[in-house]
């Protein structure tokens, strides 16, 4: 169902649930695969929208299947990955697990003809996005990313006043994500930390950047760096730039946003007015007759907090790749954004390894937005 041809573009969250509305069918079976930190909360969406006649739930580990037993009595807990591919009622699977074995786990789950939602980054290259963007498209199954952040009321409304041109033309972006651990074994901070800022800001611009440059350092692994700064260049003057740390005595999730009439400073943290738009800006003036005489004027307004209704954004994503299934929709954060995010990573890996030179980021793939 996803393809590569551009023909076919995302569903909007509304319409998947005005579909749902009218009736669409319960799923018989779901399966989540990976029972860490992201599994159980999965489970507990799945298990809240009632959306399936049965859900399963697989592990390795014999404590956190006895775990989710426990949470979640009408849930089967099963150890092999292999019985749930077996299983003919399952008709999605969410895959939860280590960077690593994203990319096996989704490629066997839509082998099967299994719809697959898949924890972000949706794979370690863009060979593999690729082919699970193929495997998905052959079998007909629906193959979904989990950028939760795009599925956040606040993400979703920095993107509606975008396209409104309320903040004007963009000049920059500046993101910080930071705090102190949690330190990941397969990949290194990039790609832990920086996918979340990746997804948003390629979703506000509506395109991957050109190139990318990074530079980071490894202080307590070989070659895992646990510190990167990431400098996304978007052409004509527009760039913006990710900032990611396992090692902050602070936690931080800032996002400003510089534009031509407004700016926008987005903090995930706050509890409350997580979005501020500030009016102000710079003038130059049109007319000097000397260098002496060129002056900038700073504009002091208004600050606005938009009042914005914040459902869990995890619950949405998981409502939003049910309805898709069921409905044969493509999802909002498809095989082709986590293409797009994967490549810009790649990008940003090879700059890393290069000294920080600028890499070219080689997304193809359809439509680029």
């Amino acid at each position: 169902m996803n393809g590569l041809d551009g023909e076919m573009h995302a569903t909007p969250i509304a319409d998947t649930r005005a579909a749902a509305a009218a009736g669409l069918r319960k799923l018989r079976a779901v399966g989540v695969v990976g029972l860490g930190y992201w599994g159980p909360n999965h489970i507990r969406n799945l298990c809240n929208l009632q959306c399936a006649d049965e859900i399963f739930a697989c592990d390795l580990d014999d404590r956190r299947r006895e775990h989710i037993r426990k949470l979640y009595p009408g849930v089967a807990a099963l150890a092999e990955f292999s019985k749930l591919l077996d299983n003919r009622a399952v008709e999605a699977v969410i895959v939860a697990t280590p960077v690593s074995s994203h990319f096996p786990m989704a490629q066997a789950a839509l082998r099967a003809g299994k719809s697959v939602l898949v924890e972000k980054p949706l794979a370690m290259s863009r060979a593999e996005a690729l082919e699970l963007i193929r495997l998905a498209r052959e079998n007909r199954c629906v193959l979904m990313v989990g950028h939760t952040f795009e599925y956040s009321a606040p993400v979703r409304k920095i993107k509606q006043l975008l396209d409104s041109g309320a903040l004007g033309d963009v000049f920059y972006i500046s993101s910080t994500r930071a705090n102190l651990g949690l330190f990941q074994r397969d990949v290194n901070v990039a790609w832990d930390l920086a996918t979340h800022d990746i997804s948003i800001i390629t979703m506000l611009m509506g395109r991957a950047p050109a190139a990318v440059s990074c530079q980071g350092q490894s202080h307590y692994r070989d070659r895992t760096e646990d510190v990167a700064l990431l400098t996304l260049d978007f052409g004509n003057s527009v760039v913006a730039f990710i900032h990611v740390s396992w090692l902050d005595p602070n936690k931080i999730r800032r996002t400003t946003i510089v534009g031509s009439r407004q700016m926008l400073v987005y903090d995930d943290t706050a509890a409350q007015e997580k979005i501020r738009i500030y009016d102000k800006g710079v003038t130059v003036h049109p007319y000097y007759d000397t260098y002496g005489e060129f002056q900038l004027s700073y504009r002091y307004g208004d600050i606005h907090v938009p009042r914005i209704e914040e459902p869990e954004p995890l619950k949405v994503e998981c409502e939003h790749f049910i309805d898709c299934v069921r409905g044969g929709f493509v999802p909002m954060t498809d095989g082709l954004s986590g293409l797009r995010v994967v490549s810009v990573l790649e990008a940003a890996n090879e700059s890393l390894r290069n000294g920080g030179l600028a890499v070219p980021v080689a997304f193809s793939g359809g439509a680029d937005a």
